[in-house]
């Protein structure tokens, strides 16, 4: 036996076997990947089913509160009452003529302000007795810092007074506040 060929059989011999455990290695990563993805799959499956089932929960949430919404406007509609405008009743407590939703009437609210309140979609005095403090806030932050020294706090509940033909109770309440300021 000539050990001077050994090398040949050694050398191809140890490469098969690094190569070997290279493939076991390799192998056994790819199927940690295939396993991995698998799982990251099977994850994404389940959050888009959550999601699914939470949009379907804000959707019956949505309509649940429009229902509400309805139930209480609804509700608190006839509150109002739906007096037809008497001029007359109203000329007798201020002593000039009122014309029917004038927002001026309403103390604070001017020609200019009237003007940006009427842009803004709110015209009568049903209209602005309906709309929140904050959002005559906004008209008024719409026309600028000039008039961002009004606070309309009382306009809605000077308007409604005014919508519900109670002109005594309005001019009372005017006159007991430093021109219409609370």
């Amino acid at each position: 036996m000539d050990f001077s060929n050994i090398w040949c059989w050694l050398i191809p011999a140890l490469v098969g076997i690094i190569c070997g455990i290279l493939g076991y290695l390799l192998g056994k990563g790819s199927n940690t990947n295939n396993h991995e993805s698998a799982e990251l799959k099977l994850w994404q499956n389940k959050n888009a089913k959550l999601q699914a089932d939470l949009d379907a929960c804000n959707g019956k949430l949505t309509a649940a509160s429009s229902i509400a919404a309805a139930t209480t406007v609804a509700a608190v509609a006839p509150m109002i009452e739906d007096k037809p405008f008497d001029a007359a009743a109203a000329k007798a407590v201020f002593g000039k003529t009122i014309k029917h939703n004038d927002l001026k009437v309403v103390e604070g609210i001017g020609p200019k302000i009237s003007e940006m309140f009427i842009n803004a979609g709110i015209s009568t005095w049903k209209d602005l007795s309906e709309t929140s403090v904050a959002k005559c806030k906004e008209v008024l932050n719409s026309g600028g810092d000039r008039y961002k020294v009004h606070n309309p706090a009382s306009w809605p509940m000077q308007s409604k007074m005014a919508y519900e033909g109670k002109w005594e109770e309005l001019l009372k309440w005017q006159d007991e506040h430093d021109h219409g300021k609370l």
